[in-house]
């Protein structure tokens, strides 16, 4: 017995630290074209002995091109670290040569009752792998697909109707990452031990893109390069079948669409459900073959069609997410053995395998279900009675531009206005609004865009229950039916030339002051270049109006030379720059004596320029900070210090006059860092802190801040062991939308022009409201869901709740957020609360804030 154990050991060791070869992952009964070279002639390593770089990925997937007439590779675009976003596609020679004409008629699916041969008409599946860096059985596996696709000699004839688009990396930042991590720690003797380093990354780890932020919930954002470069390349091919290749917890299985019936997304067909079964078959069999476990309709959701698996299901493609359980290094222990990295790439290879045999024998049946789904919108659109979608903004371009140009990303039609329309009582100007017709292919993806939902089949989401964007980007919207759209006069919207217009400054040099109204998005970052070239920059805390009868709200900036040392040319031109590259529009005033407050009144208050430190790492929600950073660096174009948390204590903080906290665990500070913050927010520090961190600074006594409980434990003698899951599950917030009440003449309030406000949860965070009534700037409302799930329960814990609560220390303001004002890049309405908090924290009166 001994004997026997030692030797199945010994077995297992050798198999475990010797590298597989490339015949591990290939299926049996096929030859290769020898012209095509492995991974291991041009890397060097057989696949899975070392976690494959992206630069090597991509060396491999030229090499792969430039040896095969099947392949075609192109560079879709570049991430934000400029890593190249690559694409093979992979075809027959006589395919390759028509690809525009295949595109074109592909583009036919969208139009109902035109002429397409669906007989004859190539399938296309697309192949996304490790769209999170640290999930990188997938990328490793594009590897021996792209081997397989374009040297197995057998599959010659079947590629004559299939069109394989393969992206290897859908993250080239966190992957490279994350390689970089595992690679360095690697053993050439491994044991497993998920305590090893190897298996533990570091912060922020390899999940998330440059600006940590999880590409796989910007689909339908696209908020970021590495989206939108992608979504072009799904629009352009339409692909009948839609692959995502992701990982999950080691001591699972492998996990294949469809997930929980219950809750896919209204607007989803139930067809979509049905075919993504039949592919289903497929994997089970292929999986069957290889002895792996699986399971499926299970934990995974179809509902937020940001993500990539869903976002195809609203466009009459079908989605399928892959879930395999991560060896998160070379080795790991787990509670179904050890678990190889060989071994999540041969899983992962297989479900490829089995995707292209549910394509290539059902290939007229998914491009019938294409051309059918877009013939039954355009029936839905005849019966709907909303006819279009109006949005705009006041006073803003800005915002309104960016929804629109997030619109147009997704092949929709947007329509600028040539003239103001009033529409039950609201107006929409020209120069800010737009209208998004409903008749269109599109049709599901633009009322997945704008709809507002409060009932739902199920109340688990794997993901956020509501996304409303007007709502996210503070912008009036309403539906049209179809006599208010024409009367209308619009134009529509080119695409390749649309942009943000330029600022410019209204009226000549030699005033007495210039103004920038804060009511712009990017009147902060006029603000900090203003403030860097040296001017003197001074918020208005009064309302003020000039003789020309021109009315300016609080919050806007009064600009002089200050001792800039410029002539009134030289700061006239630099006023015309700042203006342009900002986009917004500075006016000249002639005299100081303004009614309502004159130009010298105690009301204009001096700001300093923001010199900011984010707190980073430890135990730091990295998808917080990197929406900070993100908001900072790319849009406000501010330089931003990310400051180590285990630093603190040796940091100088003097340097610093604004600090920000994301949510998450500030425990690792401990009572030194406690006292150094509170001692530099007493010195006049503006601290900014959100969820966890507020809790983390009332625990230490830094600040005045309280929060709510509520009951939602379960109650009774004996309930269904079976229901548990669901039934606390539901409990939580995933993300759903708030309505609350902004204090307009509050320095947080600034740049808004109506008191209610949309903010965004996904936690059961609640915050009390101040006992002084000055220090609520915002304010949930009595009867505050707005659209999106939320558990009866947690409502106590959010009506008349606070959202924003402000707090002093000495001659320092800590601004407490309970709600995240900067999610995911695309809540463009309530990312001005947190940059009014960077600036002008500094003027809140102290006794509005004890």
């Amino acid at each position: 017995m001994i004997k026997y154990t030692l030797t199945v050991l010994l077995a297992l060791f050798a198999t475990l630290t010797f590298a597989q070869d490339l015949s591990y992952y290939l299926p049996k009964g096929y030859t290769y074209n020898p012209a095509v070279p492995t991974p291991k002639q041009v890397l060097g390593y057989e696949v899975g002995e070392w976690h494959v770089t992206h630069d090597q990925l991509v060396m491999y997937m030229k090499a792969v091109a430039e040896a095969s007439d099947r392949v075609k590779f192109e560079e879709t675009g570049r991430s934000y670290e400029k890593r190249p976003q690559t694409l093979l596609t992979i075809t027959s020679p006589a395919n390759l040569g028509k690809l525009d004409q295949i595109k074109a008629e592909r583009a036919k699916l969208r139009i109902p009752g035109s002429s397409v041969n669906i007989q004859n008409m190539p399938v296309v599946m697309y192949m996304g792998y490790s769209v999170h860096g640290n999930e990188p059985s997938g990328a490793n596996a594009s590897l021996v697909a792209a081997y397989h696709f374009a040297a197995a000699n057998e599959i010659a004839a079947d590629l004559e109707s299939i069109v394989l688009l393969l992206d290897p990396a859908i993250n080239p930042d966190g992957l490279n990452r994350f390689a970089s991590w595992v690679n360095s720690h690697k053993a050439y003797v491994m044991n497993g031990d998920p305590a090893q380093r190897e298996l533990n990354e570091a912060w922020p780890r390899g999940r998330t893109n440059h600006y940590w932020f999880d590409l796989n919930r910007d689909w339908l954002p696209v908020q970021h390069p590495e989206s939108r470069n992608r979504v072009k390349v799904f629009q352009s091919w339409l692909p009948n079948i839609h692959l995502d290749f992701h990982e999950m917890g080691t001591n699972s299985t492998f996990f294949f669409q469809p997930g929980v019936p219950a809750r896919m997304h209204p607007l989803t067909p139930a067809k979509n459900f049905e075919l993504t079964a039949k592919i289903g078959t497929y994997h089970a069999k292929a999986l069957d073959q290889i002895g792996s476990l699986y399971y499926n309709q299970e934990n995974y959701d179809d509902f937020y069609y940001g993500k990539g698996s869903t976002y195809p299901d609203v466009q009459g493609s079908i989605g399928i997410l892959f879930e395999q359980a991560s060896s998160r290094g070379h080795l790991q222990e787990s509670a179904n053995g050890m678990l190889s990295f060989q071994f999540t790439i041969r899983n992962q290879f297989t479900a490829n395998l089995s995707s292209f045999e549910a394509a290539k024998e059902m290939r007229v049946e998914l491009n019938q279900w294409m051309k059918d789904f877009y013939t039954e919108i355009n029936n839905e659109t005849t019966a709907d009675v909303n006819k279009a979608y109006i949005f705009g903004a006041k006073d803003d371009d800005a915002r309104s531009f960016h929804l629109a140009d997030l619109i147009l990303q997704h092949d929709i039609k947007v329509f600028a206005m040539n003239e103001d329309i009033t529409v039950n009582g609201q107006q929409f100007k020209k120069e800010t609004s737009y209208i998004v017709p409903a008749d269109q292919p599109q049709y599901r993806l633009i009322k997945a865009m704008f709809e507002t939902r409060t009932t739902f089949q199920d109340s688990l989401f794997y993901d956020i229950s509501a996304w409303t964007y007007p709502m996210a980007f503070h912008l009036d919207f309403m539906a049209l039916n179809s006599k208010i759209l024409n009367l209308a006069s619009v134009s529509q919207v080119d695409k390749a030339n649309f942009a943000l217009a330029p600022g410019k400054v209204v009226g000549s040099a030699g005033a007495y002051q210039y103004a920038l109204e804060w009511s712009d998005y990017y009147s902060p970052k006029a603000a900090y270049q203003l403030l860097k070239a040296g001017f003197l920059v001074r918020v208005s805390n009064a309302e003020f109006s000039t003789a020309e009868g021109k009315t300016f709200r609080r919050g806007t900036l009064l600009i002089d030379k200050g001792e800039s040392g410029m002539d009134d040319a030289g700061f006239f031109a630099k006023l015309q720059e700042i203006s342009k590259s900002a986009h917004v529009d500075i006016q000249a005033i002639k005299t100081g004596y303004t009614s309502g407050a004159n130009m010298g009144s105690t009301f204009m208050v001096p700001l300093k320029i923001p010199q900011i430190a984010l707190l980073v790492d430890g135990g730091v929600d990295s998808g917080e900070a990197g929406e900070i950073w993100h908001l900072l660096d790319q849009r406000m174009k501010m330089p931003v210090t990310l400051l180590p948390v285990g630093s603190v204590s040796m940091t100088n903080l003097d340097r610093y006059n604004v600090i920000l906290m994301a949510d998450g665990s500030y425990g690792s500070l401990g009572k030194s860092g406690a006292e150094k913050l509170k001692e530099w927010t007493s010195k006049g520090g503006t601290l900014v802190a959100k969820g966890g961190a507020l809790r983390w600074l009332a625990q230490n006594e830094i600040g005045n801040f309280t929060f709510r409980t509520v009951e939602n434990e379960e109650k009774g003698v004996q309930k269904s062991y079976a229901n548990y899951d669901n039934a606390t599950g539901a409990k939580g917030t995933f993300g759903a939308i708030f309505k609350a009440n902004l204090d307009l003449t509050h320095p947080i309030g600034y740049g808004y022009a109506e008191k209610e406000i949309y903010t965004f949860r996904n936690d059961n965070f609640f915050m009390e409201v101040s006992p002084n009534p000055y220090a609520n700037p915002l304010v949930y409302t009595a009867d505050p869901l707005a659209s999106g799930y939320l558990h009866p329960s947690n409502l106590p814990g959010i009506q008349n709740g606070s959202v924003i609560r402000i707090s002093s220390v000495g001659r320092g303001r800590i601004i407490g957020f309970a709600d995240n004002p900067n999610f995911r890049a695309f809540w463009f309405g309530t990312n001005k609360l947190f940059m009014n908090s960077i600036f002008f924290g500094q003027v809140i009166d102290g006794g509005t804030a004890r």
